[in-house]
């Protein structure tokens, strides 16, 4: 049986709000903090799959989100209580 998560990977970009980029972050961190190896695009993959397809929920979802104040997501920085973790890729070199 093929899983859904390791189909063949298609490219995608996200041009969002500075403080949803953020909050991604987070909810890496929070998988982390769950013991979850995970990825940012594994991630947003796995909350696509999750949100049911139908258009009454989908149109609360937009409309929740455009309702949202600006300053929603401010203290997301300030949870010192979810690991740190490491960007994806190469680590970059000290120059000697």
């Amino acid at each position: 049986m093929e899983l859904l998560c390791h189909q063949q990977r298609r490219t995608t970009s996200v041009l969002w709000p500075e403080d949803i980029d953020r909050r991604l972050n987070i909810l890496v961190r929070a998988a982390a903090a769950a013991g979850e190896r995970t990825s940012r695009a594994e991630l947003l993959a796995a909350l696509v799959a999750a949100v049911d397809v139908e258009p009454e929920q989908v149109a609360a979802l937009l409309h929740h989100y455009r309702r949202l104040p600006a300053d929603t997501l401010a203290g997301d920085e300030d949870r010192d209580d979810l690991p740190a973790v490491r960007a994806p890729g190469p680590r970059r070199v000290a120059s000697p």
